[in-house]
Protein backbone atom coordinates (compact mmCIF):
# COMPACT_ATOMS: atom_id res chain seq x y z
CA UNK A 1 0.00 0.00 0.00
CA UNK A 2 1.51 3.34 -1.06
CA UNK A 3 1.13 6.42 1.12
CA UNK A 4 -1.40 7.82 -1.39
CA UNK A 5 -3.52 4.73 -0.85
CA UNK A 6 -3.24 5.27 2.90
CA UNK A 7 -4.60 8.80 2.46
CA UNK A 8 -7.50 7.57 0.34
CA UNK A 9 -8.29 4.84 2.88
CA UNK A 10 -8.36 7.43 5.68
CA UNK A 11 -10.75 9.58 3.64
CA UNK A 12 -13.07 6.56 3.24
CA UNK A 13 -12.91 5.36 6.85
CA UNK A 14 -12.48 8.63 8.77
CA UNK A 15 -13.61 11.23 6.25
CA UNK A 16 -15.13 13.69 8.71
CA UNK A 17 -12.42 13.37 11.35
CA UNK A 18 -9.79 16.08 11.71
CA UNK A 19 -6.57 15.20 9.88
CA UNK A 20 -4.51 18.38 10.18
CA UNK A 21 -4.59 21.46 12.39
CA UNK A 22 -2.41 24.53 11.83
CA UNK A 23 -1.72 26.79 14.78
CA UNK A 24 0.01 30.15 14.36
CA UNK A 25 0.51 31.67 17.82
CA UNK A 26 2.04 34.78 16.26
CA UNK A 27 -1.36 36.27 15.41
CA UNK A 28 -4.44 36.91 17.56
CA UNK A 29 -6.92 34.10 18.04
CA UNK A 30 -9.77 35.76 16.21
CA UNK A 31 -11.03 32.98 13.94
CA UNK A 32 -11.32 29.22 14.09
CA UNK A 33 -12.12 28.15 10.55
CA UNK A 34 -11.99 25.00 8.50
CA UNK A 35 -10.38 24.83 5.07
CA UNK A 36 -13.79 25.17 3.39
CA UNK A 37 -14.47 28.37 5.35
CA UNK A 38 -10.96 29.57 4.48
CA UNK A 39 -11.78 29.65 0.77
CA UNK A 40 -14.64 32.08 1.45
CA UNK A 41 -12.65 34.60 3.48
CA UNK A 42 -11.29 37.79 1.96
CA UNK A 43 -7.53 37.83 1.33
CA UNK A 44 -6.97 40.51 4.00
CA UNK A 45 -8.62 38.33 6.67
CA UNK A 46 -6.66 35.14 6.17
CA UNK A 47 -3.96 35.71 8.79
CA UNK A 48 -5.56 34.04 11.81
CA UNK A 49 -4.71 31.70 14.62
CA UNK A 50 -6.11 28.24 13.90
CA UNK A 51 -7.49 26.26 10.98
CA UNK A 52 -8.13 22.59 10.32
CA UNK A 53 -9.07 20.12 7.59
CA UNK A 54 -10.62 16.67 7.67
CA UNK A 55 -9.24 13.56 6.01
CA UNK A 56 -11.86 13.87 3.30
CA UNK A 57 -10.95 17.48 2.49
CA UNK A 58 -7.23 16.63 2.67
CA UNK A 59 -7.72 13.95 0.04
CA UNK A 60 -9.94 16.15 -2.13
CA UNK A 61 -7.39 18.96 -2.10
CA UNK A 62 -4.63 16.54 -3.06
CA UNK A 63 -6.76 15.23 -5.93
CA UNK A 64 -7.56 18.73 -7.20
CA UNK A 65 -3.89 19.69 -7.25
CA UNK A 66 -2.97 16.43 -8.96
CA UNK A 67 -5.55 17.00 -11.68
CA UNK A 68 -4.41 20.63 -12.11
CA UNK A 69 -0.81 19.49 -12.58
CA UNK A 70 -1.86 16.82 -15.09
CA UNK A 71 -3.79 19.43 -17.09
CA UNK A 72 -0.58 21.47 -17.32
CA UNK A 73 1.46 18.61 -18.65
CA UNK A 74 3.06 17.26 -15.47
CA UNK A 75 3.34 13.51 -15.85
CA UNK A 76 4.68 10.43 -14.16
CA UNK A 77 8.41 10.75 -13.54
CA UNK A 78 8.46 14.55 -13.65
CA UNK A 79 9.67 16.45 -10.62
CA UNK A 80 7.83 19.16 -8.69
CA UNK A 81 9.60 21.20 -6.01
CA UNK A 82 7.92 22.55 -2.86
CA UNK A 83 9.18 25.75 -1.21
CA UNK A 84 6.76 26.47 1.64
CA UNK A 85 6.86 27.19 5.32
CA UNK A 86 4.94 24.70 7.46
CA UNK A 87 1.26 25.26 6.75
CA UNK A 88 -1.94 23.31 6.25
CA UNK A 89 -1.47 23.39 2.44
CA UNK A 90 1.93 21.67 2.59
CA UNK A 91 0.88 18.03 2.83
CA UNK A 92 -2.08 18.16 0.38
CA UNK A 93 0.31 19.72 -2.16
CA UNK A 94 2.89 16.99 -1.48
CA UNK A 95 0.30 14.24 -1.96
CA UNK A 96 -1.13 15.96 -5.03
CA UNK A 97 2.31 15.76 -6.65
CA UNK A 98 2.66 12.08 -5.77
CA UNK A 99 -0.81 11.25 -7.12
CA UNK A 100 0.29 12.35 -10.61
CA UNK A 101 3.16 9.86 -10.46
CA UNK A 102 5.58 12.80 -10.30
CA UNK A 103 8.43 13.03 -7.80
CA UNK A 104 8.06 15.48 -4.90
CA UNK A 105 11.12 17.65 -4.23
CA UNK A 106 10.86 19.54 -0.90
CA UNK A 107 13.25 22.50 -0.48
CA UNK A 108 14.75 23.97 2.68
CA UNK A 109 12.98 27.24 3.49
CA UNK A 110 16.31 28.83 4.44
CA UNK A 111 17.76 28.46 0.96
CA UNK A 112 19.04 31.61 -0.69
CA UNK A 113 18.08 32.42 -4.27
CA UNK A 114 21.30 30.81 -5.53
CA UNK A 115 20.67 27.64 -3.52
CA UNK A 116 17.09 27.42 -4.78
CA UNK A 117 18.31 27.71 -8.37
CA UNK A 118 21.05 25.14 -7.76
CA UNK A 119 18.66 22.58 -6.26
CA UNK A 120 16.02 23.07 -8.95
CA UNK A 121 18.63 22.42 -11.61
CA UNK A 122 20.35 19.53 -9.81
CA UNK A 123 17.03 17.72 -9.38
CA UNK A 124 15.95 18.66 -12.93
CA UNK A 125 12.59 19.89 -11.68
CA UNK A 126 9.67 20.65 -13.98
CA UNK A 127 7.70 22.85 -11.59
CA UNK A 128 8.09 24.87 -8.39
CA UNK A 129 5.37 25.57 -5.81
CA UNK A 130 6.31 28.48 -3.53
CA UNK A 131 4.72 30.56 -0.79
CA UNK A 132 4.48 34.24 0.12
CA UNK A 133 7.70 34.25 2.14
CA UNK A 134 9.72 33.37 -0.96
CA UNK A 135 8.42 35.85 -3.53
CA UNK A 136 11.56 37.97 -3.36
CA UNK A 137 13.97 35.06 -3.55
CA UNK A 138 12.13 33.48 -6.49
CA UNK A 139 11.80 36.84 -8.26
CA UNK A 140 15.60 37.25 -8.11
CA UNK A 141 16.08 34.13 -10.23
CA UNK A 142 12.77 34.04 -12.11
CA UNK A 143 14.31 34.77 -15.51
CA UNK A 144 16.61 31.76 -15.16
CA UNK A 145 14.30 29.22 -13.53
CA UNK A 146 11.09 29.93 -15.47
CA UNK A 147 12.47 28.52 -18.72
CA UNK A 148 10.62 25.21 -19.31
CA UNK A 149 9.52 25.21 -15.67
CA UNK A 150 6.04 25.85 -14.25
CA UNK A 151 5.96 28.33 -11.34
CA UNK A 152 2.98 28.05 -8.97
CA UNK A 153 2.24 30.50 -6.17
CA UNK A 154 0.56 29.00 -3.10
CA UNK A 155 0.60 32.00 -0.77
CA UNK A 156 -1.93 34.40 0.71
CA UNK A 157 -0.54 37.53 -0.99
CA UNK A 158 -1.36 38.70 -4.51
CA UNK A 159 0.01 36.20 -7.00
CA UNK A 160 3.19 37.47 -8.74
CA UNK A 161 2.81 38.08 -12.46
CA UNK A 162 5.46 35.48 -13.27
CA UNK A 163 3.57 32.62 -11.54
CA UNK A 164 0.22 30.87 -11.69
CA UNK A 165 -2.10 30.96 -8.69
CA UNK A 166 -2.50 27.66 -6.83
CA UNK A 167 -5.98 28.58 -5.59
CA UNK A 168 -7.20 29.57 -9.05
CA UNK A 169 -5.71 26.58 -10.87
CA UNK A 170 -7.32 24.12 -8.42
CA UNK A 171 -10.68 25.85 -7.95
CA UNK A 172 -12.53 24.09 -10.79
CA UNK A 173 -10.52 20.86 -10.91
CA UNK A 174 -12.06 17.50 -10.14
CA UNK A 175 -11.76 16.25 -6.56
CA UNK A 176 -11.66 12.66 -7.79
CA UNK A 177 -8.45 10.67 -7.77
CA UNK A 178 -6.61 10.74 -11.12
CA UNK A 179 -5.94 7.01 -10.62
CA UNK A 180 -2.42 7.01 -12.02
CA UNK A 181 -0.88 3.56 -11.59
CA UNK A 182 1.94 3.86 -9.02
CA UNK A 183 3.71 1.08 -7.18
CA UNK A 184 6.36 0.76 -4.50
CA UNK A 185 9.24 0.61 -6.99
CA UNK A 186 8.37 3.91 -8.64
CA UNK A 187 10.42 6.94 -7.62
CA UNK A 188 8.59 9.10 -5.11
CA UNK A 189 10.73 11.86 -3.66
CA UNK A 190 14.01 13.74 -3.79
CA UNK A 191 15.20 15.18 -0.50
CA UNK A 192 18.30 17.28 0.00
CA UNK A 193 21.13 16.73 2.45
CA UNK A 194 21.52 19.32 5.20
CA UNK A 195 24.06 21.23 3.14
CA UNK A 196 26.24 22.12 6.14
CA UNK A 197 29.38 21.48 4.05
CA UNK A 198 28.45 23.43 0.93
CA UNK A 199 25.68 22.97 -1.63
CA UNK A 200 23.44 20.00 -0.73
CA UNK A 201 23.18 16.66 -2.50
CA UNK A 202 19.90 15.41 -3.99
CA UNK A 203 18.71 12.15 -2.41
CA UNK A 204 16.40 9.99 -4.54
CA UNK A 205 13.93 7.59 -2.88
CA UNK A 206 11.43 5.07 -4.19
CA UNK A 207 7.89 4.83 -2.84
CA UNK A 208 8.85 1.76 -0.82
CA UNK A 209 11.05 4.01 1.32
CA UNK A 210 8.07 6.20 2.16
CA UNK A 211 5.86 3.22 2.97
CA UNK A 212 8.52 1.58 5.11
CA UNK A 213 8.90 4.80 7.09
CA UNK A 214 5.20 4.63 8.03
CA UNK A 215 5.62 1.10 9.35
CA UNK A 216 8.83 1.92 11.23
CA UNK A 217 7.35 4.94 13.00
CA UNK A 218 4.13 3.19 14.02
CA UNK A 219 6.04 0.10 15.18
CA UNK A 220 8.37 2.15 17.36
CA UNK A 221 5.82 4.48 18.97
CA UNK A 222 2.59 2.52 18.86
CA UNK A 223 0.38 5.22 17.34
CA UNK A 224 -3.35 4.55 17.38
CA UNK A 225 -6.27 6.43 15.87
CA UNK A 226 -6.69 8.22 19.21
CA UNK A 227 -3.16 9.66 19.31
CA UNK A 228 -2.58 13.32 18.44
CA UNK A 229 0.87 14.19 17.10
CA UNK A 230 2.37 17.64 17.60
CA UNK A 231 4.68 18.45 14.67
CA UNK A 232 6.99 21.46 15.02
CA UNK A 233 10.05 20.81 12.78
CA UNK A 234 9.95 21.79 9.08
CA UNK A 235 8.02 19.45 6.79
CA UNK A 236 10.62 19.71 4.04
CA UNK A 237 12.86 17.54 6.21
CA UNK A 238 12.45 13.78 6.25
CA UNK A 239 12.43 13.63 10.05
CA UNK A 240 9.26 15.68 10.58
CA UNK A 241 7.33 14.17 7.72
CA UNK A 242 8.32 10.58 8.38
CA UNK A 243 7.36 10.87 12.05
CA UNK A 244 3.99 12.16 10.82
CA UNK A 245 3.74 9.08 8.62
CA UNK A 246 2.95 7.07 11.77
CA UNK A 247 -0.20 9.18 12.17
CA UNK A 248 -1.02 8.78 8.48
CA UNK A 249 -0.89 4.99 8.85
CA UNK A 250 -3.51 4.95 11.64
CA UNK A 251 -5.58 7.99 10.63
CA UNK A 252 -4.63 10.08 13.66
CA UNK A 253 -4.84 13.85 14.03
CA UNK A 254 -1.72 16.00 13.65
CA UNK A 255 -1.12 19.56 14.83
CA UNK A 256 1.31 21.75 12.86
CA UNK A 257 2.67 24.34 15.29
CA UNK A 258 4.32 27.44 13.82
CA UNK A 259 6.58 28.46 16.68
CA UNK A 260 8.93 26.86 19.19
CA UNK A 261 8.55 28.95 22.35
CA UNK A 262 7.89 26.83 25.46
CA UNK A 263 4.50 28.43 26.06
CA UNK A 264 3.49 27.76 22.43
CA UNK A 265 4.34 24.07 22.81
CA UNK A 266 2.55 23.60 26.14
CA UNK A 267 -0.50 25.55 24.97
CA UNK A 268 -0.77 23.38 21.85
CA UNK A 269 -0.41 20.15 23.84
CA UNK A 270 -3.01 21.37 26.32
CA UNK A 271 -5.58 22.80 23.90
CA UNK A 272 -5.33 20.15 21.18
CA UNK A 273 -4.98 17.14 23.56
CA UNK A 274 -1.64 16.12 22.00
CA UNK A 275 -0.29 12.74 23.11
CA UNK A 276 2.99 12.57 21.16
CA UNK A 277 5.49 15.41 20.76
CA UNK A 278 8.74 15.31 18.79
CA UNK A 279 11.24 17.91 19.98
CA UNK A 280 14.74 18.96 19.11
CA UNK A 281 17.25 19.28 21.93
CA UNK A 282 17.21 23.13 22.03
CA UNK A 283 13.40 23.22 22.29
CA UNK A 284 13.32 20.65 25.07
CA UNK A 285 16.05 22.56 26.90
CA UNK A 286 14.10 25.80 26.48
CA UNK A 287 11.06 24.22 28.15
CA UNK A 288 13.17 23.01 31.07
CA UNK A 289 14.88 26.39 31.45
CA UNK A 290 11.52 28.17 31.47
CA UNK A 291 10.20 25.79 34.12
CA UNK A 292 13.34 26.28 36.19
CA UNK A 293 12.89 30.05 36.02
CA UNK A 294 9.25 29.77 37.03
CA UNK A 295 7.98 31.38 33.82
CA UNK A 296 4.93 29.11 34.08
CA UNK A 297 3.70 26.07 35.99
CA UNK A 298 2.89 22.63 34.62
CA UNK A 299 -0.37 22.55 36.57
CA UNK A 300 -1.61 25.52 34.52
CA UNK A 301 -1.95 23.21 31.50
CA UNK A 302 -3.91 20.05 30.66
CA UNK A 303 -1.05 17.64 29.98
CA UNK A 304 -2.32 14.36 31.42
CA UNK A 305 -2.82 12.81 27.98
CA UNK A 306 0.78 13.57 26.83
CA UNK A 307 2.36 10.13 26.85
CA UNK A 308 5.52 10.32 24.69
CA UNK A 309 8.29 12.84 24.14
CA UNK A 310 10.88 11.81 21.61
CA UNK A 311 13.94 13.51 20.17
CA UNK A 312 15.93 13.06 16.99
CA UNK A 313 18.40 14.82 14.67
CA UNK A 314 21.25 15.04 17.20
CA UNK A 315 22.82 13.35 20.25
CA UNK A 316 20.78 13.82 23.42
CA UNK A 317 22.53 14.71 26.71
CA UNK A 318 21.73 12.35 29.59
CA UNK A 319 21.31 15.38 31.87
CA UNK A 320 18.46 16.72 29.72
CA UNK A 321 16.37 13.55 29.98
CA UNK A 322 17.09 13.18 33.70
CA UNK A 323 15.80 16.71 34.22
CA UNK A 324 12.84 16.11 31.89
CA UNK A 325 11.73 13.10 33.93
CA UNK A 326 11.79 15.24 37.07
CA UNK A 327 9.16 17.51 35.57
CA UNK A 328 7.32 14.85 33.52
CA UNK A 329 7.80 11.56 35.43
CA UNK A 330 5.04 9.69 33.56
CA UNK A 331 6.38 10.41 30.06
CA UNK A 332 7.71 7.70 27.83
CA UNK A 333 10.91 8.77 26.11
CA UNK A 334 12.59 7.67 22.90
CA UNK A 335 15.34 8.91 20.65
CA UNK A 336 15.61 8.16 16.97
CA UNK A 337 18.55 8.14 14.61
CA UNK A 338 18.13 8.54 10.89
CA UNK A 339 19.35 10.35 7.81
CA UNK A 340 17.64 11.71 4.73
CA UNK A 341 19.57 8.97 2.93
CA UNK A 342 17.76 6.40 5.08
CA UNK A 343 14.37 8.14 4.81
CA UNK A 344 14.44 9.93 8.10
CA UNK A 345 13.67 8.43 11.51
CA UNK A 346 14.19 5.07 12.97
CA UNK A 347 16.91 3.08 11.24
CA UNK A 348 18.31 3.08 14.78
CA UNK A 349 16.17 3.86 17.82
CA UNK A 350 16.43 3.58 21.58
CA UNK A 351 12.96 2.25 22.38
CA UNK A 352 10.65 3.53 25.11
CA UNK A 353 11.54 0.57 27.31
CA UNK A 354 15.25 1.46 27.34
CA UNK A 355 15.34 4.81 29.10
CA UNK A 356 18.09 3.39 31.33
CA UNK A 357 20.30 3.59 28.22
CA UNK A 358 19.85 7.32 27.61
CA UNK A 359 22.90 8.55 25.75
CA UNK A 360 22.73 5.69 23.26
CA UNK A 361 20.91 6.01 19.96
CA UNK A 362 19.77 2.42 20.44
CA UNK A 363 19.66 -0.66 18.27
CA UNK A 364 18.61 -1.43 14.71
CA UNK A 365 15.11 -0.14 14.03
CA UNK A 366 12.16 -2.10 12.66
CA UNK A 367 13.19 -3.73 9.39
CA UNK A 368 16.75 -2.40 9.57
CA UNK A 369 20.23 -3.92 9.97
CA UNK A 370 23.28 -2.12 11.37
CA UNK A 371 27.02 -2.68 11.59
CA UNK A 372 30.09 -0.67 12.64
CA UNK A 373 33.15 -0.96 10.41
CA UNK A 374 36.77 0.19 10.21
CA UNK A 375 38.38 2.05 7.31
CA UNK A 376 38.67 -1.21 5.34
CA UNK A 377 35.01 -2.09 5.77
CA UNK A 378 35.62 -4.80 8.38
CA UNK A 379 33.31 -5.04 11.37
CA UNK A 380 35.07 -3.72 14.48
CA UNK A 381 35.14 -5.39 17.86
CA UNK A 382 32.49 -4.47 20.40
CA UNK A 383 33.51 -1.25 22.14
CA UNK A 384 35.72 -0.03 19.31
CA UNK A 385 34.92 3.10 17.30
CA UNK A 386 34.08 2.75 13.62
CA UNK A 387 31.72 4.06 10.95
CA UNK A 388 28.04 3.25 11.38
CA UNK A 389 26.41 1.50 8.39
CA UNK A 390 22.71 0.72 7.92
CA UNK A 391 20.76 -1.48 5.52
CA UNK A 392 17.04 -1.77 4.90
CA UNK A 393 14.06 -0.93 2.65
CA UNK A 394 14.49 2.81 3.32
CA UNK A 395 17.99 3.25 1.91
CA UNK A 396 18.07 5.81 -0.89
CA UNK A 397 18.35 4.79 -4.51
CA UNK A 398 21.23 7.22 -5.12
CA UNK A 399 22.49 10.76 -4.94
CA UNK A 400 20.74 12.07 -8.03
CA UNK A 401 23.19 13.04 -10.77
CA UNK A 402 26.19 12.21 -8.55
CA UNK A 403 27.53 8.73 -9.27
CA UNK A 404 30.79 9.28 -7.38
CA UNK A 405 29.07 10.30 -4.15
CA UNK A 406 26.64 7.40 -4.49
CA UNK A 407 29.45 4.87 -4.94
CA UNK A 408 31.24 6.26 -1.89
CA UNK A 409 28.13 5.98 0.29
CA UNK A 410 26.39 2.77 -0.81
CA UNK A 411 28.37 -0.47 -0.90
CA UNK A 412 26.67 -3.86 -1.35
CA UNK A 413 23.37 -2.35 -0.23
CA UNK A 414 24.86 -0.85 2.94
CA UNK A 415 24.64 2.90 3.51
CA UNK A 416 27.85 4.28 5.03
CA UNK A 417 26.51 7.08 7.21
CA UNK A 418 29.68 9.05 7.91
CA UNK A 419 28.88 8.85 11.63
CA UNK A 420 31.41 7.34 14.01
CA UNK A 421 29.90 5.03 16.62
CA UNK A 422 30.59 2.22 19.06
CA UNK A 423 28.54 -0.60 20.55
CA UNK A 424 28.41 -1.38 24.26
CA UNK A 425 28.31 -4.80 25.91
CA UNK A 426 24.49 -4.87 25.67
CA UNK A 427 24.43 -4.16 21.94
CA UNK A 428 23.37 -0.50 22.23
CA UNK A 429 24.98 1.92 19.78
CA UNK A 430 26.45 5.23 20.90
CA UNK A 431 27.29 7.99 18.43
CA UNK A 432 30.80 9.31 18.84
CA UNK A 433 30.85 12.00 16.16
CA UNK A 434 30.65 12.78 12.48
CA UNK A 435 33.61 11.24 10.64
CA UNK A 436 34.50 14.61 9.14
CA UNK A 437 34.30 16.35 12.55
CA UNK A 438 36.85 14.16 14.34
CA UNK A 439 39.73 16.31 15.60
CA UNK A 440 43.25 14.86 15.33
CA UNK A 441 45.35 16.67 17.93
CA UNK A 442 48.93 15.60 18.53
CA UNK A 443 48.15 12.21 17.05
CA UNK A 444 45.11 11.63 19.30
CA UNK A 445 41.57 11.33 17.94
CA UNK A 446 39.20 13.71 19.75
CA UNK A 447 35.46 13.23 19.34
CA UNK A 448 33.71 16.60 19.82
CA UNK A 449 30.38 15.07 20.86
CA UNK A 450 32.01 13.45 23.89
CA UNK A 451 33.52 16.78 24.99
CA UNK A 452 30.21 18.57 24.32
CA UNK A 453 28.32 16.06 26.46
CA UNK A 454 30.76 16.67 29.31
CA UNK A 455 30.48 20.45 29.06
CA UNK A 456 26.69 20.35 29.12
CA UNK A 457 27.03 19.13 32.68
CA UNK A 458 28.06 22.67 33.68
CA UNK A 459 24.91 24.41 34.88
CA UNK A 460 25.53 27.76 33.18
CA UNK A 461 26.01 26.29 29.70
CA UNK A 462 22.94 26.45 27.49
CA UNK A 463 24.51 25.12 24.29
CA UNK A 464 27.98 24.15 23.16
CA UNK A 465 29.85 23.17 20.02
CA UNK A 466 33.39 21.79 19.94
CA UNK A 467 35.34 22.31 16.71
CA UNK A 468 38.86 21.69 15.52
CA UNK A 469 41.06 24.68 14.69
CA UNK A 470 44.48 24.65 12.99
CA UNK A 471 47.56 24.58 15.23
CA UNK A 472 51.19 24.61 14.08
CA UNK A 473 52.41 22.29 16.80
CA UNK A 474 49.51 19.83 17.31
CA UNK A 475 47.93 19.98 13.87
CA UNK A 476 44.55 20.76 15.38
CA UNK A 477 43.26 21.86 18.75
CA UNK A 478 39.79 21.58 20.28
CA UNK A 479 37.92 24.86 20.70
CA UNK A 480 34.66 25.05 22.66
CA UNK A 481 32.09 27.58 21.48
CA UNK A 482 29.87 28.10 24.51
CA UNK A 483 26.47 29.75 24.69
CA UNK A 484 25.62 30.77 28.26
CA UNK A 485 22.08 30.32 29.58
CA UNK A 486 19.98 33.41 30.07
CA UNK A 487 20.47 34.75 33.58
CA UNK A 488 23.77 32.91 34.13
CA UNK A 489 27.40 33.98 33.92
CA UNK A 490 30.66 32.08 33.47
CA UNK A 491 34.28 32.96 32.81
CA UNK A 492 36.97 31.16 30.86
CA UNK A 493 38.57 30.25 34.16
CA UNK A 494 35.29 28.71 35.37
CA UNK A 495 35.06 26.52 32.27
CA UNK A 496 38.71 25.48 32.45
CA UNK A 497 38.35 24.51 36.09
CA UNK A 498 35.29 22.41 35.29
CA UNK A 499 37.23 20.67 32.51
CA UNK A 500 39.93 19.48 34.93
CA UNK A 501 37.91 16.27 35.28
CA UNK A 502 38.54 15.52 31.60
CA UNK A 503 41.71 13.73 30.48
CA UNK A 504 44.26 16.40 29.66
CA UNK A 505 44.28 15.73 25.91
CA UNK A 506 40.48 16.16 25.73
CA UNK A 507 40.37 19.55 27.43
CA UNK A 508 39.51 22.43 25.07
CA UNK A 509 42.51 24.63 24.28
CA UNK A 510 40.27 27.57 23.44
CA UNK A 511 37.06 28.82 25.05
CA UNK A 512 34.85 31.09 22.92
CA UNK A 513 31.69 32.64 24.34
CA UNK A 514 29.22 33.04 21.49
CA UNK A 515 25.90 31.82 20.13
CA UNK A 516 25.84 28.27 18.73
CA UNK A 517 24.20 28.31 15.27
CA UNK A 518 21.87 25.45 14.39
CA UNK A 519 20.00 24.67 11.18
CA UNK A 520 16.18 24.17 11.16
CA UNK A 521 16.59 20.49 12.03
CA UNK A 522 18.66 21.26 15.11
CA UNK A 523 22.09 20.30 13.83
CA UNK A 524 25.04 22.49 14.80
CA UNK A 525 26.46 24.34 11.81
CA UNK A 526 30.10 23.61 12.55
CA UNK A 527 31.47 24.73 9.15
CA UNK A 528 30.18 28.23 9.95
CA UNK A 529 31.96 28.16 13.29
CA UNK A 530 35.23 26.95 11.75
CA UNK A 531 35.04 29.72 9.16
CA UNK A 532 34.19 32.34 11.77
CA UNK A 533 36.75 31.41 14.41
CA UNK A 534 39.62 29.96 12.40
CA UNK A 535 42.84 31.98 12.24
CA UNK A 536 42.45 35.70 12.94
CA UNK A 537 38.76 35.23 13.59
CA UNK A 538 39.62 33.17 16.66
CA UNK A 539 41.80 35.93 18.08
CA UNK A 540 39.02 38.46 17.59
CA UNK A 541 36.51 36.17 19.26
CA UNK A 542 38.79 35.57 22.23
CA UNK A 543 39.37 39.28 22.67
CA UNK A 544 35.63 39.90 22.63
CA UNK A 545 34.99 37.21 25.20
Amino acid sequence: MTIMEMLERNARLYGGDVALVEINPGVPETRRLTWRDYSLVQETEKNYYRREISWNVFNEKANRFANALLERGIKKGDKVAILLMNCIEWLPIYFGILKTGAIAVPLNFRYTSDEIEYCLNLAETDALVFGSEFIGRVENIEAKISVNRLLIFAGSDTCPTFAESYSEMTADCSSKSPEILIDEEDFGAIYFSSGTTGFPKAILHRHRSLTHSCKVEQNHHGQTKDDVFLCIPPLYHTGAKMHWFGSLLVGGKTVLLKGTKPEFVLNAVSNEKCTIVWLLVPWAQDILNALDRGDFKIEDYNLEQWRLMHIGAQPVPMSLIKKWKEYFPSHQYDTNYGLSESIGPGCVHLGVENIHKVGAIGKAGYGWKVKIVDENGNVVNQGEVGELCVKGPGVMECYYNDEAATAASIKNGWLFTGDMAKEDEDGFIFLVDRKKDVIISGGENLYPVQIEDFLRGYNAIGDVAVIGLPDKRLGEIAAAVIQIKEGFTATEEDINNFCMDLPRYKRPHRIIFADVPRNPTGKIEKPKLRELYGGAGLVDAQNKS
